[in-house]
C-alpha cells in the first residue's frame, strides 16, 4: 500500500497535476518541491535549508512528494515506498510548459509569465541528459514500486482505477 510516493519526471510533464489528482484519491499529505525551494520573490532557500525540510518531511509516516531535485534523492529515495515516473516525449513537456503559462499553481509561489529559455533549453535536454542520472538512481533500489507512465493516458488510466 501507498504511504511514501514520489512522483519524478521532467518538468511539464504534469507531475504536480498527478500528484494532486492521486492525493485526491489516497488523502496522503501532499508536499511540492517547488514549494520547499523556492521563494515567491523567485529566490531560493540554501541547500542546507532544502536538506533540513526534506529531513523533516520524509520521516513522517505518509506523504505524496512533486519533484526531481536530483540532488535531493539521496534522502527521498530510501524513504519513499513508490515512484511514479512520468517518463513523457520531450514535446509533450515543452507543451505542458507553454500551456501552464500564466495560470496560477498550487505548487508554485509564482505566475509563469515568460518562456525561459533556459529552462526550455533544461527540459529539451532531459531526456538525453537528466534521464540517464534518474534511471541509474533508480535501479539502486530495486525494492521500491516503480510505477512508469510513457503518456498522460496511461496516468490517468491508473487514476481512474484507483477507488
Amino acid at each position: 500500500m501507498m504511504k511514501r510516493v514520489l512522483i519524478l519526471g521532467s518538468p511539464g510533464a504534469g507531475k504536480s497535476t498527478f500528484a494532486r489528482k492521486l492525493q485526491s484519491k489516497t488523502k496522503l499529505p501532499l508536499v511540492y518541491m517547488d514549494q520547499l525551494f523556492w521563494h515567491a520573490n523567485k529566490t531560493t532557500v540554501s541547500k542546507h535549508e532544502l536538506d533540513e525540510k526534506l529531513k523533516r518531511i520524509v520521516a513522517k509516516p505518509a506523504w505524496i512528494m512533486d519533484g526531481n531535485y536530483q540532488r535531493t534523492l539521496k534522502y527521498r529515495l530510501p524513504k519513499c515506498d513508490t515512484i511514479f515516473w512520468l517518463d513523457y516525449p520531450t514535446e509533450v513537456c515543452l507543451a505542458g510548459v507553454k500551456a501552464r503559462k500564466g495560470k496560477p499553481r498550487p505548487d508554485l509561489p509564482w505566475i509563469e509569465e515568460d518562456e525561459d529559455p533556459e529552462f526550455m533549453s533544461y527540459i529539451a535536454k532531459f531526456r538525453t541528459v537528466q534521464r540517464p542520472i534518474l534511471v541509474k538512481e533508480l535501479q539502486k533500489y530495486p525494492n521500491k514500486q516503480i510505477i512508469v507512465f510513457h503518456s498522460r493516458q496511461e496516468a490517468n488510466l491508473f487514476l481512474h482505477k484507483i477507488r
